[in-house]
C-alpha cells in the first residue's frame, strides 16, 4: 500500500515536467473558449449537414459574439452494403460520414485550418425495412455528433496553440 502511495505521489510530481496542459484552461475566460466562441458555422446543405451543424453550434456556444472565423464543411455520406447472403440479399451494412473543414480568418480571408474528420457506423439489415431505415438515421445522427466531437476537438487544439498549425514529424 506504501508503495502504491509513493509510486502514486512520484507520478503527480513528474507530470508537470511532461508538458501536458489543460486544453481549456481559464474556463470561460481561456483562450480556447474565446476562440470557439468566435467562430461562425456555415450552412452545410442536407439533412446531414443540418446534423452535424447542429451539433457544431452546441459545442461552439457561439452567443452572438464577435464572429472571429467562419467555418465551412463539406461533407460525404455513403452507405455500402456488405455481408450479402447466397441470396444476394445484403445483411450488413456501413454507413461513413467524412468532413472536410477550413477554418477561414474572416478579417484576413484566408484558410488557416483545413483538416478532415470522419467515422463509420455498422448497421444490421433485418427483414422489416422500417427498422433498417430506422437503424441508418440513427447512425446518421451519432456519426454526425462524433465528426462534429472530432472537429471541434482539432479546433479547441488550433487555439489553445495560439493559431500555430502543429509540428509536422
Amino acid at each position: 500500500m506504501r508503495a502504491r502511495a509513493a509510486l502514486l505521489a512520484l507520478a503527480a510530481l513528474a507530470l508537470p515536467g511532461c508538458g501536458l496542459r489543460p486544453l481549456y484552461a481559464g474556463g470561460e475566460a481561456g483562450p480556447v473558449v474565446r476562440t470557439l466562441r468566435g467562430v461562425q458555422v456555415a450552412p452545410i446543405p442536407g439533412q446531414n449537414g443540418w446534423l452535424v451543424r447542429t451539433a457544431l453550434q452546441d459545442r461552439l456556444g457561439n452567443n452572438g459574439g464577435e464572429i472571429r472565423y467562419r467555418l465551412e464543411v463539406e461533407l460525404s455520406d455513403d452507405i455500402t452494403g456488405f455481408g450479402i447472403r447466397s441470396d444476394n440479399a445484403v445483411t450488413r451494412e456501413r454507413r461513413t460520414l467524412r468532413a472536410r473543414y477550413r477554418l477561414v480568418d474572416t478579417q484576413r480571408g484566408t484558410v488557416v485550418l483545413d483538416a478532415t474528420a470522419g467515422s463509420d457506423a455498422g448497421i444490421d439489415v433485418v427483414s422489416s425495412e422500417y427498422a433498417t431505415v430506422a437503424a441508418e438515421q440513427t447512425a446518421l445522427e451519432r456519426l454526425s455528433t462524433e465528426v462534429a466531437d472530432q472537429i471541434v476537438s482539432r479546433l479547441a487544439l488550433y487555439a489553445q496553440r495560439g493559431g500555430r498549425r502543429p509540428a509536422t514529424r
